[in-house]
């Protein structure tokens, strides 16, 4: 584990400020099990960012405890807009970061977001750096304020 070195996490610190760590692992963290693993944590810690795409094309980014799996039709009902899974392309464009390493934080444009509630109950989580091998520590307070989602029910049932 070393402080990020690769441009993709640098500018995802840059976007987080000194108040945050973006973390460099020697081993992936592109999904949530591989990320927890890595970190010493739970996988329900891991804030996976999910993207997704509404019915006019506007990116949605879902930020779901790694041990969930987002109901698409209650977030759509949130956002008042059907939403359905975006391909690889899709997420660099709008995201700037490939799947594996979307952080929350430091997209190429805005997002509309929706917070999975069960990362509030943990004091700590890790949220992916920008790369398959970053990651960064925070609260779930810090992600509402990084991000302006609100947290919500998203989680199949």
């Amino acid at each position: 584990m070393q402080i990020a070195q690769h441009r993709k996490a640098k500018k995802v610190q840059q976007a987080l400020g000194p108040d945050f760590t973006v973390l460099e692992f020697d081993q992936p963290t592109a999904s949530a099990a591989q990320a927890a693993t890595a970190i010493g944590c739970t996988v329900a810690q891991i804030a996976k960012s999910l993207v997704f795409a509404d019915t006019t094309g506007a990116p949605v980014l879902v930020i779901a405890s790694g041990a969930s799996r987002v109901d698409e039709v209650k977030v759509g009902e949130i956002l008042g807009s059907p939403i359905h899974r975006a391909d690889a392309d899709f997420v660099k464009n709008a995201t700037g970061f490939s799947i594996g390493g979307v952080p929350p934080v430091g997209h190429n444009t805005r997002l509309a977001v929706v917070l999975d509630q069960a990362l509030r109950e943990f004091d700590e989580i890790w949220a992916a750096g920008g790369t398959s091998t970053s990651v960064f520590r925070l609260t779930p307070g810090q992600l509402t304020e990084l991000t302006g989602g609100a947290f919500a029910d998203v989680a199949l049932a």
